[in-house]
């Protein structure tokens, strides 16, 4: 299958942990529907762990558990299906999921074949009780190879947390996507150390196989089974989500979207947002500024205060002859962020400028010249989309 930009979709993990169900994913996938996130492309929807029994029946095969999935999968993927989403189910590479619940080591092919008969369409495929002795590669390239042998098309989102530098080897053994880090929790310093994690990595990036830094916690405020730490604000959720679409990184909501506040809801549908995430050309931004951040106030004695290692300028080219430009400061006070163009590659003697617009209010910002510095709340960030013009 070809996949040219990150996948969109929802998955139950964040919020609702081994508490999930029939009817929670089909009234999941029914209020997406209603409320225009599988037309603003969240198309996936997928069941994470503890959804089987705790053992294989008499053939060896997975078993879905009668309890919370009285139906069985088929009949939940023929819905999700008929509603126009793709299936999405959970196993793990070694010899049990992180829940306990039996995994796909040593029965790559035969849970492949079920799946496939159920319909699935992804498979998150995650790296608890691996055996010592395996090796992750191989094993990865085993349930790649077993997923094809079914014949049908199915996203492979391998989940090693960044062990033995999956950015290194995921695209050569036919995964779409890799989880390169630990588990997201819903807090601030927690997205933003991941985030900022894979900075040197997103080069290896793309079409066909991205970088999967979680996911989302957009949205969540505190409930649900990742909810540790202190509440994100609004303008944190928005940094997050921002950073996520910078980033070309795939965007799995979390949050219970049956109970979405209308503030986030708008958030995770902007448009102009999602554009940037899903440009054609699928490439992964330059860091053109990371470093400190600079505050000046009344209460600072010598004029200012330095902020260390807070500052980020993203610069992302896209397709049709567009950039997009992201300022996030991870400070405790607000402060100046730079961009200067020359460090993306436009000097002063070049004879251009750059041409401004908000993409999250759609303000035109003008035309500026050699560089275009802002100034940003603490815990923020300003997201901007420019062209080229004659200077």
């Amino acid at each position: 299958m070809q996949l040219l930009t990150p996948p969109m979709g929802w998955n139950s993990w964040n919020t609702f942990g081994t508490n999930i169900s029939d009817s929670l994913i089909r009234e999941t996938a029914h209020i997406m529907k209603d409320k225009g996130y599988l037309d603003a492309g969240y198309n996936y929807i997928v069941i994470d762990d503890c959804w089987s029994l705790h053992d294989r029946d008499k053939d060896g095969r997975l078993v879905p558990d009668p309890e919370k999935f009285p139906k069985g999968m088929k009949d939940l993927s023929d819905e999700l299906h008929a509603l126009g989403f793709k299936f999405g189910m959970y196993s793990c590479a070694g010899v049990l999921t992180c829940g306990g619940y039996p995994a796909s080591y040593d029965h790559e092919f035969l849970d492949a074949e079920t799946f496939a008969s159920w319909g699935v369409d992804y498979l998150k495929y995650d790296f608890c009780n691996f055996p010592s002795n395996a090796n992750a590669l191989n094993r990865y390239a085993t349930m790649s190879m077993a997923l094809k042998s079914t014949g049908r098309d199915i996203l492979l989102a391998a989940c090693n947390w960044g062990h033995f530098e999956p950015w290194k080897w995921m695209k050569s053994i036919g995964v779409h996507m890799y989880r390169s880090t630990g588990d997201i929790q819903d807090n601030f310093n927690s997205f933003t150390k991941i985030a900022r994690a894979q900075l040197p990595n997103f080069c290896m990036s793309g079409p066909n196989c991205f970088n999967d830094i979680d996911m989302l916690t957009v949205g969540m405020y505190g409930k649900g089974n990742v909810a540790l730490g202190q509440v994100c604000t609004d303008e944190e959720y928005q940094m997050q989500f921002a950073l996520w679409c910078m980033l070309s990184a795939p965007l799995m909501l979390g949050a219970d979207v049956r109970n979405m506040p209308a503030v986030t809801e708008k958030l995770v549908l902007h448009p102009e947002l999602l554009r940037i995430n899903q440009d054609a050309e699928g490439r992964v931004p330059q860091p053109v500024y990371a470093g400190r951040v600079l505050y000046t106030g009344p209460d600072v004695p010598l004029g200012w205060e330095e902020f260390p290692d807070t500052g980020l300028t993203l610069f992302k080219h896209m397709s049709d002859h567009e950039f997009a430009v992201g300022y996030f400061n991870f400070a405790p006070k607000p402060g100046e962020l730079p961009f200067i163009f020359a460090d993306a590659g436009l000097p002063d003697t070049s004879g251009f400028a750059l041409h401004f617009t908000d993409a999250m209010t759609g303000e035109d910002l003008g035309t500026h010249r050699n560089y275009f510095n802002l100034l940003i709340p603490s815990h923020a960030c300003r997201i901007l989309t420019c062209r080229m013009e004659k200077a």
